[in-house]
């Protein structure tokens, strides 16, 4: 598009270039007007400014001086709607994109960072866009990010194992990093640097080889996903348990929010004053009609099915199941 754009410009330069020499050498033939008078008479002649003429015009001065004028408006019009298109291309008008994306970004606090924008990144922006959640991507390939600029995503365009993209992301600020990227050696090295750069924020990363989940543990991810076991397991468990599969596919944590079947809650949420309750005094169950289903302590140890007499610390979150209509009860209670 750029080769174009300037293929366009130099052929808009060059005919209006050679309109002008034209009527020079023009005037400079049919009236003998000096080098400054003949310059002079083609400027005004091209600009249409109504200027009178250094000598009356003979006849055939006349019909050379109109067809100047009709070649000109033709030419000079076509120059100034190449060169309009130029200022006002989709490449200028990205850039005014560009510092309205970064004026946006410098000032998000508790976002999310998402590193490449292939199958699992756009997957992972997707069910952040259905909580609502703010999000910025980082991706490095020029292709994709012209390919999804029309799908109202935020972009830092860089390589994301460089510090400074990170930073321009607003690492500093973020809450949670996806290192979503094919390479594994990619990943360990954005963990490595992020930890580094935000000791607060939770990493999320995937891997291609099993090998490579205990060392980006060890550099600093807090959670490390491999999709293709996760695939392959869910197409095994509906070989042997194709019911409870899906069922539990039926269970929606994500998605539209008419639709939601599994909810977390944090203990400053259920217990705002700060004191410690047991799930039975609490009383979600009858004040929403959800169900506790799961219980993690401060220590991020889980208990799956958690006794009513369980009480529940700070720090804690519980994990609720109910119908659709009793997690948007859940929600409306606790302001969720």
């Amino acid at each position: 598009m750029n080769r174009l754009f300037r293929s366009e410009i130099f052929l808009a330069i060059f005919l209006v270039l050679c309109v002008f020499f034209t009527g020079v050498l023009g005037f400079k033939w049919f009236s003998g007007y000096s080098w400054v008078d003949s310059i002079y008479m083609t400027i005004i002649t091209i600009t249409t400014v109504g200027y009178g003429e250094v000598h009356p015009l003979s006849a055939n001065e006349k019909i050379f001086a109109s067809i100047l004028i009709i070649s000109s408006i033709f030419i000079v019009g076509y120059a100034i709607k190449v060169i309009s298109e130029h200022i006002l291309s989709k490449n200028n008008i990205g850039n005014f994109k560009l510092k309205r994306v970064k004026k946006s970004i410098d000032h998000m606090e508790g976002h999310v960072i998402v590193c490449g924008y292939g199958r699992n990144g756009k997957q992972a922006t997707e069910k952040l866009r259905d909580y609502n959640q703010r999000f910025v991507v980082v991706e490095h390939s020029d292709e994709i990010v012209a390919h999804a600029r029309d799908e109202d995503v935020m972009f830092v365009q860089g390589n994301a194992i460089e510090d400074e993209t990170l930073v321009e992301a607003g690492i500093m600020r973020a809450s949670t990093l996806i290192c979503a990227l094919p390479s594994d050696a990619d990943n360990l090295f954005i963990v490595l640097s992020a930890r580094q750069l935000n000791p607060e924020l939770k990493i999320i990363s995937r891997a291609s080889e099993e090998g490579s989940l205990k060392k980006l543990k060890m550099a600093g991810a807090d959670n490390v996903i491999l999709p293709d076991k996760i695939g392959g397991d869910h197409m095994a468990n509906l070989v042997v348990t194709p019911d409870l599969v899906e069922f539990l596919d039926n269970l929606s944590v994500s998605g539209e929010k008419d639709s939601i079947n599994v909810e977390q809650i944090s203990f400053e949420k259920v217990c705002p004053e700060g004191n410690e309750k047991s799930i039975r005094d609490l009383d979600i169950r009858r004040k929403t009609g959800c169900s506790v289903i799961g219980y993690k302590d401060s220590n991020g140890d889980y208990i799956v099915n958690p006794e009513p007499t369980l009480k529940i610390e700070k720090d804690s979150k519980l994990i609720l199941i109910g119908r659709p209509d009793q997690i948007r009860n859940l929600k409306q209670l606790y302001d969720l």
